[in-house]
Parts: structure tokens; C-alpha cells; sequence
């Protein structure tokens, strides 16, 4: 452990092109307004190097939303200071709660396992397609292809080993369960997601390491099929589902990192995703 004036001298010396370099040359950026009613953290300031860190992860929590075909969390308390001499919780959940990732077996038989994915893929270079405007009127929206054409027409064609991050301003809903689903009376989930073309674009016109939405699938809730599921885990690409805040990070020149699950077999898990500028 090296003292706490080493380790001041060193951060100060870290400047965010070396970082950068260190990430094979990624762009970064920044975020993170908290999710009503899960009490995220104010974004850090760092003394040198990043401008900023935020937390692009919703609080695990009973509170939050799930998939239909699974549980909400649950955490209960199994020690006590005052009992045991030490605190802690069992916490018990299915691997796709709250902010997590999708591995590519999760649809494809044989396919990769969360635990086998190349740590680079990690890291990456974030790119924010908001679709937020059509959302507010139409749940059932989906990122389209032309979507991503004017995005790469105002900033540039998507960078290699990219991560795409589609903003429809749902994480706004986090906090009631049923707002969120939104479903009909026939039990009918609509929101927003990744239309089939678009995640076929990605991935094969464009480099990219995965992609992400502020719902809890990567295809909308009216979907009949999980066509961009398979398109983009088919492809070897990750998800990442219930991202958090957005809508303040900047649409290019963030780096995202992915926290991702690690134990053996993993379909996907919980993960701990970050913007850094």
C-alpha cells in the first residue's frame, strides 16, 4: 500500500490522455442526475486527469422494476452487529435484475458466458442516440436506423469497438413499477427499445462491443420476438438493460465502464456501468 502523498503525487501526474491511451485510444465522458426515489450520488470531481465520473447504475433494490418473468430483489438481514459482532444480508435475485448485462448465451446456445468476455470490451467509447422525443409520445418507438445515420451525421461516424447507448428518457418511470412496464390490459408491455434494422446496422456496418438502453430490454415491450436479442448477442455483442441518467451524459466523447458480472456460467448479472469525461 503506498503512502497517501505517493498516491496524491501520482494522480496528479495521471493526465486523461494517458488514461485514454491506456484504454487503446477510447473518447470519454461524463453524467449522472439521480433516478427519482433510489437516492443515486452527486457526480465525482476528481482532483486531476477525468473532469468527471457518474454513475450510470441504478441502485439494486427491491423497488426495482423487473422483467415479468422474474422476481424483484430481495435482501434480508442474516447478521447483526449487536448479535454477531458483524452485519450483513443475504441478498437474493435472478442474474438480469436491475442495471445488468446480457452475455451473448443468454439467447444463443454455446454461445459466450459473462464471465468469458474479453476485459478490453469493458471499456469503450460511449455514443448516446436519444429517441426521447418520440418516446414521450409513442412507448412503442424503437431506435431506427435513421436514428443512427443523424447521430454519425452530427458527430461523426461511430468509432471502432464503439458501445451504443439508446436514451428514451424511461429511467424516468424507475421509480413505479407499473409506469414503468406500462403494460395494457392483455398484459402487453410498450416501451421503447432497439428496432431489428437498427441492431443489424450495428453490427454488421459498424464496429461496435455492445450496446445499451434505459429499458428493461433491448427490444421494445410490444416485440414479438426478441429480434434484436439476437441480432446483437447473436453477433457476440453484450447488453446492457435499465441504464440509468442518460440524459446527462454527452452524446459523443463519453467512455463507458461496464463493472461486469463474474461468476461462472453467467448469462449476464448485475453490473456497476460508469461514464468518465
Amino acid at each position: 500500500m503506498c503512502a497517501p502523498s505517493v498516491i496524491d503525487t501520482v494522480r496528479q501526474q495521471i493526465s486523461r490522455r494517458n488514461f485514454l491511451a491506456t484504454l487503446g485510444g477510447s473518447a470519454a465522458a461524463a453524467v449522472a442526475a439521480p433516478a427519482p426515489g433510489l437516492g443515486q450520488d452527486k457526480p465525482v470531481r476528481l482532483p486531476k486527469g477525468f473532469r468527471d465520473v457518474h454513475d450510470l447504475t441504478h441502485t439494486f433494490s427491491p423497488k426495482l422494476p423487473v422483467f415479468p418473468a422474474f422476481k424483484p430483489v430481495q435482501i434480508r438481514q442474516r447478521f447483526t452487529i449487536a448479535r454477531d459482532g458483524f452485519f450483513a444480508n443475504e441478498i437474493t435475485f435472478d442474474e438480469h435484475t436491475g442495471t445488468h448485462l446480457d452475455a451473448p448465451v443468454h439467447f444463443v446456445a454455446n454461445a459466450g458466458t459473462a464471465d468469458r468476455i474479453p476485459v478490453d470490451r469493458f471499456f469503450a467509447p460511449l455514443a448516446v442516440v436519444s429517441i426521447a422525443a418520440r418516446a414521450a409520445k409513442d412507448a412503442d418507438t424503437t431506435m431506427t436506423v435513421d436514428d443512427l445515420l443523424a447521430w454519425e451525421k452530427r458527430y461523426g461516424r461511430l468509432p471502432r469497438g464503439a458501445f451504443v447507448a439508446m436514451h428514451s428518457g424511461w429511467d424516468a418511470r424507475v421509480g413505479g413499477a407499473d409506469r414503468f412496464l406500462n403494460r395494457d390490459a392483455k398484459g402487453v408491455m410498450h416501451t421503447p427499445g432497439f428496432g431489428e434494422e437498427a441492431a443489424r446496422f450495428l453490427v454488421k456496418e459498424r464496429d461496435i462491443v455492445g450496446a445499451g438502453v434505459d429499458t428493461l430490454s433491448l427490444d421494445g415491450g410490444a416485440a414479438q420476438k426478441f429480434v434484436a436479442h439476437l441480432a446483437l448477442l447473436g453477433a457476440g455483442k453484450y447488453g446492457i438493460e435499465l441504464l440509468a441518467n442518460l440524459a446527462t451524459v454527452p452524446a459523443s466523447g463519453a467512455t463507458i465502464v461496464v463493472g461486469g458480472p463474474k461468476h461462472e456460467g453467467a448469462s449476464g448479472g448485475p453490473a456497476r456501468v460508469f461514464a468518465v469525461a
